[in-house]
């Protein structure tokens, strides 16, 4: 399974399956999660009606619908406030079981947007040593996934993921 850091956007991914950072009603919001609906249109908000929701750390899938992903695996990250509610577990629980939603739907290639670094204020660096630190321990358990990709959004989330990405390859 290879991991690679691009800067882009990730509603243009053509690949297997993207992550939204969703909100809890899976409803759409802003960031990723309001690019991700408003690009895949309407038959996805009546998609994640039905759900009925997702709790922080969890993961559910929807089609991609007018996406070039086929799927789109959302999960609700942490919203941080001091490190000190269970914020760290809950964001690995985001990539890990989206990394399993992905084995799920045979997905062999995954792009992960920056989870809960937005407007949740996870701090970027401690939030990207977890999300590639659980993607490269999944790799073990991957039977369908060939490569994952962080999609970062700017420059700095990109160099940031970069240089811990290097730090745990060593």
């Amino acid at each position: 399974m290879k991991v690679e850091i691009i800067q882009g956007d990730i509603t243009k991914s053509h690949v297997d399956a993207i992550v939204n950072a969703a909100n809890t009603t899976l409803m759409g919001g802003g960031g990723v999660d309001g690019a991700i609906h408003q690009a895949a249109g309407a038959k996805l908000d009546l998609a994640c009606a039905k759900l009925q929701g997702c709790a922080s750390g969890k993961a559910k899938t929807t089609l991609g619908y007018l996406l070039p992903a086929k799927w789109i695996i959302h999960t609700p990250g942490p919203i941080w406030q001091d490190g000190m509610h269970h914020e760290p577990e809950i964001l690995k629980n985001s990539y890990l079981n989206s990394l399993k939603e992905a084995e799920k739907h045979q997905c062999q290639t995954v792009d992960f947007p920056s989870i809960s670094t937005g407007v949740y204020h996870f701090p970027l660096k401690q939030a990207a040593q977890i999300a590639l630190s659980t993607i490269i321990n999944f790799k073990q358990q991957a039977h369908y996934i060939k490569r994952v990709r962080i999609v970062a959004f700017d420059i700095i989330t990109k160099e940031v993921y970069q240089e811990v990405l290097e730090d745990l390859l060593q």
